[in-house]
């Protein structure tokens, strides 16, 4: 039994290591690659933005109108002239951006939701206030959890990655197993009763957990590279996101 995930990308992700690049490079054009990779990157990363704005003392209702307004304006734009990237990192840009939104949005009022109706992406408001109200943290920066809470939305993009690898291998019940090894440290006795479930020697689950945890690792990197404009960016931007942790 071979307990190797592939490290091919999952299919149609072809803005894998380039995302927040491709918006860059649009420049003044109105560019569809570049309409899709920023609607990509919101969808990914929009809940640390709704909580954003929570924190801010918008309640449910209003910071549910108010996120979708701002996801609406920004993917209705046919330009993405003026564009620099704060620095090259998509995730500063974006906070920049909400910022300047809240501010020119403070005195008006919202009778309705606005953008015709039409919701650009399809936001999971069923379960944004549950967790919100397990992610709350009352007293601390709202910057700082913005930045705790992205580095969250990234890693679970990274598990939903791998897991999709796996699963196109047929390695699905492999996964299951040994995925809480990738984000929790794990005894030796786990390792034997893994073994057991799986049918596999120890030793065999072990060289497993290595290749996912390095997999792991590289999605990591890979995601992250995701949202900068330079690859070089990368371990700063890692100590960034889990700085916040601390």
């Amino acid at each position: 039994m071979t307990s190797n995930c592939s490290t091919s990308r999952e299919p149609g992700d072809i803005f894998a290591t380039t995302h927040w690049t491709v918006v860059l490079a649009a420049g003044k054009s109105s560019s569809p690659d570049a309409q899709r990779a920023l609607e990509e990157l919101c969808h990914t990363y929009w809940f640390p933005l709704y909580a954003y704005v929570r924190r801010r003392g918008h309640g449910r209702e209003d910071a549910e109108d108010l996120t979708q307004t701002f996801f609406t304006k920004l993917l209705d734009k046919n330009s993405f002239a003026g564009l620099d990237g704060e620095k090259g990192k998509f995730r500063a840009w974006l906070l920049a951006a909400l910022k300047h939104f809240l501010a020119n949005e403070r005195d008006k009022a919202r009778a309705q939701k606005r953008g015709g109706g039409e919701a650009h992406l399809s936001l999971d408001w069923e379960t944004a206030d549950s967790k919100f109200q397990v992610a709350d943290d009352k007293g601390s920066n709202p910057e700082k959890n913005f930045d705790r809470e992205w580095a969250l939305a990234l890693l679970a993009r990274v598990i939903q990655r791998l897991q999709k690898e796996c699963e196109a291998e047929g390695r699905a019940r492999l996964f299951e197993q040994l995925k809480n090894f990738l984000t929790a440290g794990k005894g030796d006795s786990a390792y034997a009763e893994i073994a057991g479930a799986l049918g596999m020697e120890e030793g065999a689950v072990r060289v497993a957990v290595h290749r996912l945890r390095k997999r792991y690792r590289q999605l990591l990197r890979d995601e992250i590279t995701n949202t900068l404009s330079d690859a070089a960016m990368v371990d700063e931007e890692m100590r960034a996101l889990f700085g916040a942790f601390g």
